[in-house]
């Protein structure tokens, strides 16, 4: 069953091109190294400029287990961190 993650960023004013790049890099790490990853894409919100999803889709839980193990994501959090205004939240989702 694939699952789906919706995880939604608030960026710090002035931070956009920042957190852009920061998540650019991370994208291509995981584009290029998770066959389990169906879809990792970032979007902006239309509305609030500030307010950024990412969707993500993964073929199983393994997939999005191994995802969150890798060194290249765990590395991505000190540099994105100072990019956020607030903590993410993150919605799970099951494939039907």
């Amino acid at each position: 069953m694939t699952i789906g993650v919706v995880a939604t960023l608030i960026v710090a004013p002035g931070k956009n091109a920042d957190f852009e790049a920061v998540f650019a890099a991370l994208a291509a790490q995981v584009k290029a190294n998770e066959p389990g990853c169906l879809s990792y894409a970032l979007t902006k919100s239309r509305t609030d400029p500030q307010t950024y999803k990412v969707l993500e889709l993964y073929v199983d839980q393994d997939a999005l287990t191994h995802h969150g193990g890798t060194d290249y994501f765990k590395a991505a959090g000190p540099k994105l961190g100072p990019c956020l205004g607030g903590a993410p939240t993150i919605e799970y989702l099951d494939g039907v």
